[in-house]
């Protein structure tokens, strides 16, 4: 992966990020693009707009323009000049909020209205986020890969919060879009694979006498 910008890339590509808000759009495509992620939900107004440079099998070179919809934009007026002209859309929502699941329909149904009956659709990717609170899913996977396959879109699971897949996710859209099939190596670099850490609390009555060494504290924070 390159982000430099003395390489020409030999393809420009468009991905809108769709979906209802607070399922994780801006998160993903900020944890993408520039690596973080912000714990504190702050409504998307109108378009955020970020630019990814990356390389694919063959050398070639791909600058990803990112668009971040805001969710309160389905069914208004702005929506389709935000997705004209996008190679891809990825459609997201949050497993643990099945309502955000069930909206996707409304979603798809508006991109298909954008597009019309005569046009192909740009390829559309379906993104269930938030799995790290894997406990917390109200969206079964078989429900997620059932919509997929009826729609005839890509499926892709990750986490904003941690990063786990979310580089896989837009890589894997932009082999699709241009035709190139990714390595197994090639997968394996951009799927990161996270670690919970164990951490064992003693009890008091068997808790040895405090030492000068200095301790360690350990905090897991579920969110």
């Amino acid at each position: 992966m390159s982000d430099s910008e003395d390489e020409a890339p030999d393809r420009q590509l468009k991905i809108v990020i769709m979906g209802d808000g607070a399922s994780g759009k801006t998160s993903l495509a900020t944890r993408y693009a520039q690596e973080q992620f912000g714990r504190q939900y702050k409504q998307t107004v109108g378009i955020d707009f970020f630019l990814k440079r990356i390389v694919l099998p063959g050398n070639v070179h791909v600058a990803l323009q990112v668009w971040d919809i805001g969710g309160q934009t389905l069914g208004g007026k702005m929506l389709e000049n935000y997705i004209f002209g996008s190679h891809g859309i990825v459609l997201v929502y949050d497993i643990t909020s099945y309502a955000s699941f069930e909206n996707l329909d409304d979603w798809y149904s508006s991109l298909k209205k954008v597009f019309g009956k005569e046009t192909k659709l740009p390829h559309v990717a379906l993104v269930g986020n938030k799995i790290d609170l894997e406990h917390m899913r109200t969206v079964k996977i078989d429900k997620h890969q059932k919509f997929a396959q009826e729609k005839g879109m890509s499926s892709h699971f990750v986490s904003a919060k941690t990063g786990d897949s979310v580089s896989l996710c837009f890589q894997r859209v932009a082999a699709d879009i241009l035709g190139i099939k990714l390595t197994k190596p090639e997968v394996e670099q951009h799927q990161k694979v996270i670690k919970a850490e164990i951490v064992q609390y003693k009890n008091e009555a068997s808790a040895k006498p405090v030492t000068n060494k200095p301790q360690k504290s350990s905090l897991c924070s579920l969110q």
